[in-house]
Formats: C-alpha cells, sequence, structure tokens
C-alpha cells in the first residue's frame, strides 16, 4: 500500500506538469509577452483567456506581469494603458487575488501616465495613499515616485507637498529624483522658502549632484524669484554659531544677501579653493547633535559589552582631562609593520607619532590609550618606563583594564571630544557594525588621521582640507559638486553660486566653520565665542550686522 501510494504521488505530479489548460497557456503567453515588453499581446491574450468558456483563474504574479507590462507600455501600440490596467485590477479585486506593493506601485505608475485623464495624478496618489488601510501593504519610494513626478508635470506644487508629507509620515526617505522634483515645482512655483528646505534636504542625502538636479537648481538661480529671496543685513555671529553646530557646511538660517545670483560651473583647487568666486570650501563634519548621539551610541555599548565600572570611570576621568586635539590609537600605531623576526611592540614608533603630534599643536600632548596588560610588560624596561612615566605625568596615558577592548576607549575619547584619531585601524569589525550609524563615514573622513614612517619619523595623513558635498557659506554663498564618474576630485565639477561682491578674499579660510583646513576640531569648537568678543566693539562689513 506505501509503495503504491508513494509510485503514485510522482506520476500525478508529472501529469500537473505537462497539464495543458487555459492557465498554462495564458502563463506561457504571459511570459514570451514579459520578455517581448509587448503589453499589447499580453492584454489580448487575456481578453482572449476571459472570453472563453473555461476562463483561468489567475494566479497573483499573473497580475503583476499584466500591471508591470502595462506601466511600460508603449502608448502607439496600446492606446490607453490605464483603462486596461483598471479593467485588469478590477477583475483581480473580483477573483479574490490580493493585491502586492508591487501591484498597487505599478497601477499607480500607469494612472499617473495617463495624459487623457486631469485626474489621473489624484488618483495615483490615492491608491498609494490608500493602500496600506486597503491591502495591509506598505508603500516603498517607487510607489511615490510616479506620482510626484505626475504633480511636477502639472506643475501643483502643493499636491507635491502633499506627496512629501505623506511619504514622510511613511518614513519613506526620498531620494535625488523625487528631491529634484519637489525642488522644481518649488522653483516654478516661486516658492523661495521651499526651495531653500529642499536645497538642504537635498544635501542631507547626497554628496554630488547629476545632471538634471544641476540643471534644476541653475535654473532658481537664475530666476528674478531667486534675485528677491534673502535679505540685506543678519547677525554675522548667529550665522557662525549656526555653521560650527551644523558640523561647518552649512547655517539653514534662510537666503543671506540679496539680488541677483551669479552660477557658474567650475572646478576647486587641491586646496579647496573656488576657480569661479575664490571662497575656500569647509571640511564638513557631522553636527553637534549627530556628535551627541554618536557619542551616546558607543558609550551605550560599551557599557554593555565593558565591566560597567571600569568604563565609567574612564568616562569621569576624561571629563577632568579633556583638552585634547588628538587621541592615539596605541596598540595599533606600536604593531605597525612589525610582523618579522625582531620585530614586537614598537614604543619607538608610538613615540615618533606623539612627538609629530605634538611639534602639530605647538607642544600639546595627545591621549594614548594602551591595554593595561601592554604597560605592565613594557615597564620592565628602564628606557620604557621613563617614556611612559613622562607621558603620565602630562595626561598623555590612558590605560584601559585588563578584559576590556580598549577599542571602546579609544573611539568614544575622539567622539567625546570631538577631536583627531590616529589610527590605520579601518574600523570595519564587529564593533563598528553594531554602531549601524550613517554618518560613521562622514565622521572617519572628518577625523581619522592616518600614518606611516619614513627614515623614523612619522608621517600623518591628515583629513582632506574640504569635503564635496553641498556647502553654504556664511555670506550665504552656495557650492554644490556635480557626480564625477572618475571619482577624481579634481576633475570634478562644482555649481559655484554667489551673489556679486559677497566672497570673502580668494585666500582667506571660511572663519566660521569650524572645520577649515587650519583649525582642528576642538579648537574650532571654542572659536565663535572668541569672535563675537573681537567683533564685539564695532560692525562687520558686507552688510551684515552683529548683536548689540
Amino acid at each position: 500500500m506505501a509503495t503504491a501510494a508513494g509510485a503514485s504521488s510522482p506520476a500525478r505530479r508529472r501529469a500537473r506538469r505537462g497539464s495543458k489548460g487555459p492557465n498554462s497557456d495564458l502563463s506561457r503567453t504571459l511570459t514570451d509577452c514579459t520578455r517581448r515588453g509587448d503589453a499589447a499581446a499580453a492584454m489580448a491574450a487575456f481578453d482572449s483567456a476571459l472570453s472563453g468558456p473555461d476562463a483561468p483563474r489567475l494566479l497573483a504574479h499573473q497580475y503583476n506581469q499584466l500591471f508591470h507590462l502595462l506601466a511600460t507600455a508603449d502608448a502607439d501600440s496600446l492606446p490607453n494603458p490605464a483603462a486596461a490596467a483598471r479593467r485588469v485590477f478590477s477583475h483581480m479585486l473580483g477573483s479574490g487575488a490580493s493585491p502586492s506593493e508591487a501591484t498597487i506601485t505599478s497601477l499607480a505608475r500607469v494612472t499617473a501616465s495617463d495624459a487623457s485623464n486631469p485626474a489621473a495624478a489624484d488618483e495615483a496618489f490615492d491608491l498609494v495613499a490608500t493602500m496600506r488601510d486597503k491591502y495591509g501593504v506598505a508603500p516603498r519610494l517607487r510607489s511615490y515616485s510616479p506620482v510626484l513626478a505626475a504633480f511636477r508635470r502639472a506643475g501643483d506644487a502643493g499636491k507635491a507637498y502633499a506627496v512629501d508629507a505623506h511619504m514622510e509620515a511613511s518614513v519613506v526617505a526620498p531620494e535625488e529624483p523625487e528631491i529634484a522634483a519637489l525642488l522644481d515645482v518649488s522653483a516654478k512655483a516661486g516658492d523661495a522658502d521651499k526651495v531653500y528646505e529642499y536645497m538642504h534636504k537635498l544635501s542631507r542625502t547626497v554628496d554630488c549632484v547629476g545632471e538634471e538636479t544641476a540643471e534644476v537648481l541653475e535654473g532658481w538661480f537664475r530666476s528674478d524669484k531667486a534675485a528677491m529671496a534673502g535679505k540685506a543685513e543678519w547677525d554675522a555671529c548667529n550665522v557662525k554659531d549656526a555653521i560650527v553646530a551644523n558640523g561647518g557646511g552649512c547655517h539653514r538660517l534662510g537666503w543671506l544677501g540679496s539680488g541677483p545670483w551669479t552660477v557658474q560651473r567650475v572646478r576647486v583647487g587641491g586646496d579647496g579653493q573656488c576657480e569661479g568666486c575664490g571662497c575656500r570650501l569647509a571640511c564638513v563634519d557631522i553636527d553637534v547633535e549627530e556628535t551627541q548621539r554618536f557619542a551616546d551610541s558607543v558609550a551605550g555599548l560599551a557599557l554593555q559589552r565593558e565591566t560597567k565600572t571600569n568604563f565609567s570611570q574612564f568616562q569621569e576621568w576624561l571629563e577632568g582631562h579633556g583638552a585634547y586635539e588628538a587621541i592615539v590609537d596605541g596598540a595599533n600605531i606600536a604593531l605597525y609593520q612589525q610582523n618579522f623576526a625582531e620585530g614586537g611592540f614598537s614604543l619607538t614608533q608610538l613615540d615618533a607619532v606623539v612627538t609629530e603630534l605634538r611639534d602639530i599643536y605647538n607642544g600639546k600632548w595627545p591621549l594614548v590609550v594602551l591595554h593595561n596588560k601592554r604597560i605592565a610588560k613594557l615597564m620592565e624596561n628602564a628606557s620604557n618606563r621613563h617614556l611612559i612615566e613622562t607621558w603620565r605625568a602630562n595626561g598623555a596615558l590612558y590605560t584601559s583594564p585588563i578584559g576590556s577592548n580598549d577599542d571602546w576607549y579609544w573611539l568614544y575619547a575622539a567622539i567625546r571630544l570631538n577631536c583627531l584619531l590616529v589610527t590605520n585601524d579601518e574600523m570595519r569589525d564587529h564593533i563598528f557594525e553594531l554602531l549601524g550609524s550613517s554618518f560613521f563615514p562622514k565622521w572617519k573622513q572628518r577625523h581619522q588621521v592616518k600614518y606611516t614612517f619614513s627614515k623614523g619619523k612619522a608621517v600623518l595623513m591628515m583629513p582632506p582640507p574640504y569635503s564635496s558635498e553641498i556647502q553654504e557659506s556664511e555670506m550665504g554663498s552656495w557650492h554644490v559638486p556635480m557626480e564625477e564618474k572618475s571619482g577624481d576630485d579634481r576633475a570634478r565639477i562644482w555649481l559655484c553660486i554667489d551673489r556679486t561682491g559677497h566672497c570673502k578674499h580668494p585666500h582667506e579660510a571660511p572663519a566660521a566653520n569650524g572645520v577649515v583646513q587650519d583649525v582642528s576640531p576642538t579648537e574650532a569648537s571654542h572659536g565663535c565665542e572668541q569672535r563675537r568678543a573681537e567683533h564685539n566693539g564695532g560692525s562687520l562689513t558686507g552688510k551684515r550686522k552683529d548683536r548689540n
């Protein structure tokens, strides 16, 4: 009995695979039409199958094949794809099949492109906006994109903003094409405040822009509405404070200056100087709030994985000693290229890095983080002991306790003190993966100092002199980098956008960004208070005004 039943099962399966019927015929036709992109033939097969006496029951993926074909259909071969899509959708609901996100997205796409229907964009938006409540599926970015494009074509800024608001409520982040659409519809509506808002949303989303976005920006800044936007006077120290708080790349306080803009496509020199207006670009950091969240995140993870008392003691110690320009990953440096017969833990290499840092920062000591087990062994040597005691006496050494991972200590110190971190560690292992931070790469670019040695002298590779990302200056000018496929920043084209005469002297670094080439992050964090004191007695040039 068992053998017979077992023998009959493959036979039944073979029969099903080889069966011929309306659905299998339709399935083969739809697959072939999808391969060829032939929506008209697919609809003809669909209508033919349903008109017969033995109408097949379609599977969900077959409906989706039809929707995909209709969304990409050539109007010449199929006169009204939107009407066909509505008919297919009606049949799908009638058959009891459940629409997926892909179903609604394709239907919204074909509906939004229906030029014969004045309400097409509204219908498409309604499909996307109600898909969660009606069908239990969440919209994705691709669901919103065709709707936003339709409102852009119609020049309906209000409804485009409604799409943006619904995306935000659905926790769907726009990407460059969507922000470009919002910028374009705002620019054509003459809404300067919305253009400013989306300029900053663009800067938070991408580093460099494509050609289409660049053309949208050029169109706005050359318009009469753009020339009218802005104020002739502003509080210079407020702007500088805001730039420091935002990491050096923008102030987000609104349009500054008045009158027409000059828009050029230029290149930027290796030192960050714009060849158009002569401004020096900033090396942009993460902002103050992001830095605090980052430090809290690292501390939270460290407290979970380290002995809580040990790491808490380090935090307290750091609060009392936190005036460092650089944190040094001692083990990484001392073990650098020591994989040879006589190699070992090279305190000489570590001392060379400390010496170089003191030369750079006028004798100021960095903080070296080393594991306690390393120190115990090093102290057995008299010359090593003298060097270590010198570091300790100058507050330049912290030893992480036995059983701890010193990575948590040097990373937390560099973030908490907003200073440089000297290490060749790429920070890619599981510890750093735990952080899951979107701004970790930017933080590393701004704060990590790599090193090598030449004839016993440390050679430090400081962070790049400027950042290839959208920047807004304290004088109200903008610099927008365009995509460069070669990856060579020397070949990159930038949009230089400036009101005539508002840029600073060609060789003057931006004083307010707090993260320029000549200023360390720690020095920068105290810079604006000093500048405010310097300017208290008089006004600044350039139609700015200081606080009284």
